[in-house]
């Protein structure tokens, strides 16, 4: 491949595998960045070029800055927008400041840009499984109680679940800007839970968030029944490359395992290999007791009763039929994502050991 791409937010933890891929597929890939002076950023995205078959160039780029992404941008034929804050509840503290602006702006950013590219043929969007559901209680009102791209987030709001809402008005503002023009096509990735290993180092990702808590102890105690459509990031990645070089893609495609996981179902495998660990939680919370006790940790009454113990089916065939994705076994996924974890807490207790 000669063909020059750009990734927005080319250091977050899906844009990495990702422009790791198309390197090694021989394209000349440019990744933005919000700030070069990060090295921590920075240089764990430039170190990935090594031995590769493509080239990388690294720009700085800030999603709320208008114009921001007008030079990176000049001359590529595909555009992968990433960039987006993905947090959980917990970690959201302003809706509107932490994700809906980054995500609305930001996209309306990387529009223009693509829109005064001429060069650009194809924009591939990084979405969510969110911007199809807002709570686990819609999906049970799909056909055939089964999540599938025809749906839109209807229920989400800037105040109930924002990154949901965040996500999805991205996306509408995305789908919008493609009818209105026919130079360059739209091609939205929704996403599960997105697991695996990090290649760029820390990340606040909100899937890293979620796994951190189970892996630290926060459930020792034990599992509340929650679930998640899981992703592998490496398949993700996998999924946006496909999208991009497969000149019959379109619409949106659900990227995840056609079953749930639970907590405890993660725990479990776990524990197939790592045996000694203590604090991975062994037996489940009773729903009551989650009902009873989940405010104290910031689950809301309404929370709970659109998410506990609900399941539903993942209609994932379009991902498999047109872009070709063989999804890894979640066993794989899983441990891969412990492995990792537990490097990178090695690694921090071996720089803060260098500092004292």
């Amino acid at each position: 491949m000669t063909d020059t791409v750009l990734v927005t937010g080319g250091s977050g933890f899906i844009a990495s595998h990702l422009v790791a891929q198309l390197l090694d597929a021989g394209y000349a890939v440019r990744a933005s960045v919000r700030d070069l002076s990060r090295t921590d950023k920075v240089d764990p995205l430039r170190t990935l070029a090594a031995g590769r078959r493509g080239t990388l160039e690294v720009f700085e780029a800030d999603l709320l800055d208008d114009g921001a992404f007008t030079a990176a941008m000049a001359g590529c034929t595909r555009v992968f927008h990433v960039a987006s804050p993905f947090l959980m509840p917990e970690q959201i503290k302003d809706g509107r400041r932490d994700v809906l602006d980054p995500a609305t702006i930001g996209t309306r950013n990387v529009l223009d840009a693509v829109n005064a590219t001429p060069s650009v043929e194809r924009l591939v969007l990084t979405s969510t499984v969110g911007a199809i559901f807002g709570d686990y209680v819609d999906v049970l009102a799909m056909k055939d109680k089964t999540l599938r791209e025809e749906y839109v987030n209807e229920t989400s709001t800037l105040e109930n679940n924002p990154y949901h809402y965040a996500k999805t008005q991205a996306e509408l503002l995305a789908w919008e800007a493609a009818r209105a023009q026919d130079r360059w096509s739209l091609v939205c990735i929704n996403p599960g839970l997105v697991l695996g290993p990090s290649i760029s180092g820390p990340s606040d990702s909100g899937s890293l968030f979620l796994m951190n808590e189970l892996m630290s102890g926060y459930f020792f105690y034990g599992a509340p029944d929650f679930s998640f459509t899981v992703a592998d990031v490496r398949d993700v990645a996998a999924a946006h490359v496909r999208a991009a070089e497969t000149d019959d893609a379109h619409g949106r495609y659900i990227v995840a395992r056609p079953e749930m996981l639970s907590f405890l179902e993660m725990a479990r495998i776990i524990r197939s290999r790592h045996r000694r660990r203590v604090l991975i939680p062994r037996h489940p919370v009773p729903d009551a007791a989650v009902r009873v006790l989940g405010p104290r940790f910031g689950l809301t009454p309404d929370y709970i009763a659109k998410h506990l113990g609900i399941r539903f089916a993942v209609d994932n065939s379009r991902s498999v039929a047109e872009l070709g994705i063989a999804y890894r076994p979640a066993e794989e996924t899983i441990l891969d994502h412990f492995d990792g974890w537990l490097a990178g807490r090695s690694r921090r207790r071996e720089r803060a050991s260098a500092r004292a």
